[in-house]
C-alpha cells in the first residue's frame, strides 16, 4: 500500500484537532521524565505519576512498519493491555479502514510532516478510543504507543483561543478536509455551528460568534471571533 486509505484519511481529519488538543492537555498533566511501564498491570509511570494504559501498537524505525498490539506475538487479543483496544479493529472492519485491520502496516512510503506514519495511526486510534491521549514510549529500534485511559488524567476543555493553531496543525497532518476537522472539534465540545462550503459560523459558549473561512478548494484561511464582554 502506498498512501493511506480514503476512509482512514477522513477519520483522521475528523479527529485530528481533538487529539492534538488532548495531547497538549496530557503533556501538562504527565511529566515526561524517566518512565517505566507494566503492561500486564496496565500501568505507566513517569515523574512520580502513574496512569492506566493500554497498548495500541508499535512502530519499527528500521522496517518503517506499524504492528498492532493484537498482532504482536508477545501480546495478542487476550492480553490485558490489548483487549481494550480491539474496538479499533472492529471499527476498521465496519468502515473499511484497512489500516485498522491489517496486522502489520507498511509505512515505508510516508514522507509527510509527522515524524513517521505510525504517529498518524496512533493519533487516529487514540481518537477512536477517546480517553486522555496517547504516549510514545521509545525503545531500541522504535516506539510503543500506549493509550491513556485513566479518569484522573484530565480531558481537554473548550477553548477558542488555540483553535486556529490546532486546526492548522491538524490540517497539515490530515489535509483531507479541514472543514470536517473543525466540525469534529466543535461537535466534540458540543459547540453549535452552521457550515457552508466556504464558511463555518460558530455560536461561542458564553456569548459571541466566530467565523472560520475556507477557500474554494476547502483549505482553512482565517478564523475571526467576536466575544461578548462580561461586566
Amino acid at each position: 500500500m502506498s498512501g493511506f486509505s480514503p476512509a482512514f484519511e477522513r477519520l483522521g481529519a475528523a479527529l485530528a484537532a481533538v487529539v492534538l488538543q488532548q495531547q497538549e492537555t496530557l503533556a501538562e498533566f504527565l511529566p515526561r521524565e524517566d518512565w517505566s511501564a507494566d503492561l500486564t498491570a496496565r500501568t505507566y509511570t513517569s515523574g512520580g505519576v502513574t496512569v492506566r494504559v493500554s497498548l495500541l501498537g508499535s512502530y519499527a524505525a528500521r522496517e518503517r512498519t506499524w504492528l498492532w498490539g493484537w498482532a504482536n506475538p508477545q501480546f495478542g487479543d487476550a492480553h490485558p493491555a490489548v483487549a481494550p483496544t480491539l474496538v479499533i479493529r472492529a471499527i476498521g472492519e465496519r468502515l473499511g479502514i484497512t489500516e485498522f485491520t491489517t496486522p502489520e502496516v507498511d509505512l515505508s512510503w510516508y514522507e509527510g510532516p509527522a515524524g513517521h506514519g505510525g504517529e498518524l495511526i496512533a493519533m487516529a486510534a487514540g481518537g477512536v478510543l477517546g480517553g486522555a491521549g496517547y504516549i510514545g514510549a521509545g525503545y531500541d529500534g522504535g516506539s510503543a504507543y500506549l493509550h491513556v485511559d485513566d479518569p484522573k488524567a484530565p480531558p481537554a476543555q473548550w477553548d477558542p483561543v488555540p483553535l486556529p493553531r490546532l486546526l492548522a496543525n491538524a490540517a497539515s497532518l490530515f489535509p483531507h478536509e479541514p472543514r470536517l476537522t473543525l466540525a469534529g472539534f466543535l461537535s466534540h465540545h458540543r459547540v453549535p455551528y452552521r457550515q457552508s462550503d466556504v464558511l463555518t459560523e460558530v455560536a461561542l459558549p458564553g456569548g459571541g460568534t466566530a467565523r472560520a473561512h475556507f477557500d474554494g478548494i476547502g483549505r482553512f484561511v482565517d478564523w475571526r471571533a467576536e466575544l461578548i464582554a462580561v461586566s
